[in-house]
């Protein structure tokens, strides 16, 4: 049943520092701005005296105006303004003093097209020489709108004092729920974005500067190889807006990690299509290129030393990156050991690598250990396992492989995911779902956990995931699990488990939900994204605590272009904390960096932006920042182990005592 407007009631205040006692540098109340318009001679002012709680209030006064207005007005940023649900009622209150009946609440929406732009005047103040309180209730939040803010026009010659802000969500919960901001504060929310992207959004990168770099190559589409078609785009989140990049070759089912500088290192790729009459089958490439952020350009790199089409791409606590598997340029199993010298900016050579020359499948995902060795999780894409076990760990220095016992069913993890669970400190990593392209199952629900700080790790078989409810339209049973599934490490430390299909490139699966670490528990019935993602899908985290999902190539070749964008339940239990300053953004191994923040903060941790592709990106990770806490000066505390947190750009967050997370600051460890 949908939620419908209900009575106003103290919910969750959606506002950060909506009592003005925060201020910046400059004595202004944070996430509160000067702004306005026109011929005006005007003041602005924090006063203290006699706010109406607390010490601050804001004080604007407009002595000669011939056009235009000024305003006490919430900034404008991610950080700052509330997130909002299409459709949704807010009840929003000021407290004010006013001397002239020119004054009004005036509210603009971030419209995820557009931008920032006006969105309606709620109500004209009274003037008033006491403390008074005006509460308005908002329109239906207009579609394709994630964020508003708000605050106090005054168009006339006169005095403005406001203080205490609050907005509440006035949406009442269906009947039969308990949430009064209704259904998004225990299960989020998606929306879909009013555009589509320009490419086909098979790889995703988020980069150091928050935006995305989707790479297609031809997008398994063998008329745009043929064509020479190859593309790519860079997508800004803040903005909506896409730049499309120049393509040397065809990196369709490439490999990329992020390197220490924030640039992409992208191995393999497509060199053909199988033959019309199976002569061969897909091969891969050698070429190599690194994507640079700042440039938005590709440059090559020397060669790899075997073809390359499905590597895995791992870096390690000194850099580099070792890439394994794939198919190499003859369709035959690529068994080089792979080796990307970072302080050098090339691939060694086959004799200056270790090799033990194995074959380790299609995108194996290898998950860097504290000690340095490799795990090999079981993940993989295409058909059964490898041969034994089905995982191990593997030793480059040693050159050894050593099975690890315990995954089930190791012939239907065909696209699972496997990540390294909250904290990378403890070692434990999840592996979900899975299915198999060849044999065609019933895609399972099972998922194994390890220890890795065992001195021998074995499997343990974990919690099934939750149920899918509805697959193509129609109703399945009760024990149906998924493949082609995402799993996005969040800030709060939970994993959100989405996407996925029942079986091989067919019948998506609409389900979602929340695994905790802390307890293994999955929390079923989050809100689920209304494309179907399966192949060729991919989720991942935004700095500003939201994940995107991209992709969809069922078996009739055709590719969903749509973008969808989840909130957290998070989002919608209050104000952001806010990260008032840092100790610079160079960290450096084993040191405490300081922080201040707005407030009591729960965690703080550094998360690795995401380089996913077919259910796979081993390198990320959530380093725990234990804290050093003097009021609101902070200190974190960086491990001095590289292997737990690889050198590299990474996402800063910390979480408020109501769980909210900030927006990301970006720090480089090295």
């Amino acid at each position: 049943m949908l939620a419908v407007p209900g009575k106003s009631f103290a919910g969750a205040n959606l506002l950060s520092n909506p009592g003005l006692e925060v201020v910046d540098a400059t004595g202004f109340p944070v996430c509160w701005e000067q702004s306005g318009w026109g011929d005006s001679t005007h003041t602005y002012e924090v006063t203290h005296t006699a706010p109406h709680s607390g010490t601050n209030a804001m004080k604007v006064t407009v002595s000669k105006i011939t056009s235009g207005d000024r305003k006490a007005l919430m900034l404008e940023n991610p950080s700052c303004a509330p997130n909002v649900t299409p459709g949704h009622q807010y009840d929003v209150s000021a407290w004010y003093k006013t001397t002239t009946p020119n004054t009004v609440m005036t509210m603009f929406r971030h419209d995820v097209a557009q931008g920032w732009v006006y969105w309606t005047d709620l109500a004209t103040l009274t003037t008033t020489t006491a403390w008074k309180q005006k509460t308005v209730r908002t329109p239906p939040v207009p579609a394709n709108t994630d964020q508003i803010v708000w605050g106090v026009t005054i168009y006339g010659v006169g005095t403005l004092q406001t203080d205490d802000y609050a907005m509440v969500d006035a949406t009442q919960a269906a009947p039969g729920t308990s949430c009064s901001a209704g259904a998004a504060c225990t299960a989020g929310a998606w929306q879909v974005m009013p555009f589509n992207s320009p490419v086909r959004g098979i790889h995703a990168v988020v980069l150091k500067n928050g935006n995305v770099l989707l790479v297609a190559g031809s997008g398994n589409d063998p008329a745009a190889f043929a064509a020479g078609t190859f593309t790519t785009a860079v997508y800004n989140p803040r903005t909506g807006s896409f730049t499309n990049v120049a393509t040397p070759a065809d990196l369709f089912c490439s490999g990329h990690v992020q390197l220490a500088d924030g640039r992409v290192l992208i191995m393999g790729g497509n060199k053909d299509y199988p033959a019309a009459d199976g002569s061969h089958g897909y091969k891969g490439l050698k070429d190599s290129y690194i994507f640079d952020p700042d440039t938005m350009a590709y440059t090559k790199v020397n060669d790899m030393t075997a073809g390359s089409w499905y590597p895995s791409a791992t870096v390690l606590g000194n850099g580099d990156v070792i890439s394994l598997g794939g198919l190499g340029e003859d369709s035959g199993g690529t068994v080089a050991t792979q080796y990307f010298k970072s302080s050098e900016q090339r691939w060694l050579g086959l004799n200056e690598a270790n090799q033990t020359w194995s074959f380790w499948g299609l995108y194996p995902s290898m998950v860097l250990m504290q000690d340095g060795r490799l795990f090999y999780t079981g993940s993989h894409v295409f058909g059964n396992g490898l041969p034994g076990t089905g995982s191990s760990i593997y030793d480059y220095q040693a050159n050894t492989i050593t099975p690890v016992t315990g995954l089930q069913r190791k012939d239907e993890r065909d696209q699972s995911m496997s990540v390294l669970l909250p904290p990378a400190q403890d070692q434990r990593v999840l592996t979900l779902g899975g299915g198999n392209i060849d044999s065609n199952p019933d895609a399972n629900r099972l998922t194994d956990l390890i220890d890795l700080k065992q001195a021998t790790p074995v499997y343990q078989a974990g919690p099934l995931l939750p149920s899918g409810k509805m697959t193509g339209g129609v109703a399945q049973t009760a024990t149906q699990g998924k493949m082609y599934v995402s799993a996005v490490l969040l800030p709060d430390g939970k994993v959100f488990e989405t996407g996925g299909a029942l079986h091989n490139r067919a019948d998506p699966v609409y389900e979602a939900s929340m695994f905790n670490p802390a307890t293994n528990t999955f929390t079923a019935g989050m809100a689920t994204d209304p494309v179907p993602r399966g192949y060729h899908s991919s989720a991942f985290l935004l700095p500003d605590g939201r994940v995107m999902s991209v992709g969809d190539n069922p078996g009739d070749g055709t590719f969903d272009m749509r973008i969808s964008v989840y909130s957290p339940p998070y989002l919608f239990k209050g104000g952001r904390p806010q990260i008032l300053s840092m100790a610079g953004s160079q960290w450096a191994y084993g040191t405490t960096k300081q922080i201040t923040v707005d407030g009591p903060i729960l965690k703080a941790a550094l998360i690795r932006p995401e380089a996913v592709t077919h259910s796979s990106d081993p390198n990320q990770r959530y380093v725990d920042l234990p804290m050093t806490v003097t009021g609101t000066t902070i200190g974190l505390n960086l491990t001095s182990n590289p292997n737990l947190a690889p050198p590299g750009w990474y996402m800063l967050y910390v979480v408020g005592t109501n769980g909210v997370p900030s927006v990301a600051q970006w720090v480089q460890v090295q």
